[in-house]
């Protein structure tokens, strides 16, 4: 008994640097931001205990509603774009031979760019005068995403869908690889159309990838901030403005400690929440 209690208390040295990096890129920043929202900052030295009262400001500004509508509409126009066509384009490409290679590769590609760069590719891409998109959809209807609020909307979204279907191209990818080859075998001997082979024999087995591709994508559309930034800076207007570049206003544009760590807060469960919702919805439908 001795012995294996000497081995379980050598394990906790094992957790231990785990615990050390979890306490300081995650408690003592949370804690952190606890504790500016529940206070009015002057100084270093002069702050006043104000309780809860930027948590009700920041949820009664019309501003902060404003964003989080734009910022649901936009997760949701990703996800009912991004899902759909990742799942199509793993299933036309190739599970055999060289080809397979060379399409996971050109897949990948935009994955490996930075945000940031992402982002500066869209904004040259875009213009009317110099990018070759924007010249392109100028021949056929007036495009201006830097004035037109429809326009800009449009360009960060397909900027995304750009960006980040690949993401779920390669998980649909993977989980249509794990199937045996027998399934398809008996479908095709008993004549299924590939229609009836996609819903009866792959969407079933790849439930269980969606539904990390639907979380991933969910999170990080409802948390995007680089990409729009660099394209539009939240306008024309509030036309992009999502509840990160708000969020950055506040904080480091005004320096509203106070605000920004109730609104940080408030945005932190509101993802929690709606990730949990996703996740309770898409595995009870798995049953």
């Amino acid at each position: 008994m001795s012995d294996g209690r000497q081995k379980h208390n050598r394990a906790w040295w094992l957790v231990l640097p785990v615990v050390v990096s979890v306490a300081f890129t995650a408690i003592i920043p949370l804690m952190t931001v606890v504790n500016y929202s529940v206070q009015d900052i002057f100084s270093p030295f002069d702050r006043i205990f104000v309780g809860l009262d930027w948590f009700r400001d920041v949820a009664r500004d019309p501003e902060v509603r404003g964003a989080l509508v734009r910022t649901l509409i936009f997760s949701a126009q990703v996800l009912l774009i991004e899902i759909p066509l990742g799942v199509l384009i793993a299933v036309c490409m190739p599970r055999r031979g060289w080809t397979v290679s060379v399409a996971l590769v050109l897949v990948a590609l935009p994955l490996l760019i930075p945000w940031n760069v992402v982002g500066t590719i869209w904004q040259i891409f875009a213009r009317g005068d110099i990018g070759l998109g924007g010249w392109a959809v100028n021949k056929v209807v007036n495009f201006n995403y830097t004035l037109d609020s429809a326009d800009a909307w449009i360009t960060v979204l397909a900027m995304d869908v750009w960006h980040w279907t690949p993401l779920v191209v390669l998980l649909a990818y993977a989980g249509l690889r794990s199937i045996p080859d027998p399934y398809f075998q008996a479908a095709q001997i008993d004549g299924a159309s590939a229609w009836a082979t996609f819903r009866h024999i792959q969407l079933p087995r790849l439930r269980g990838v969606l539904t990390i591709a639907i979380l991933l994508r969910f999170m990080d559309s409802f948390m995007i901030y680089t990409e729009p930034f660099v394209v539009t800076g939240g306008g024309p207007g509030n036309a992009t403005s999502f509840l990160s570049i708000l969020l950055s206003k506040i904080a480091v544009g005004q320096f509203d400690l106070g605000p920004a760590g109730a609104f940080s807060l408030l945005y932190f469960l509101i993802v929690q929440i709606v990730c949990y919702v996703f996740f309770t919805v898409l595995t009870r439908s798995g049953r």
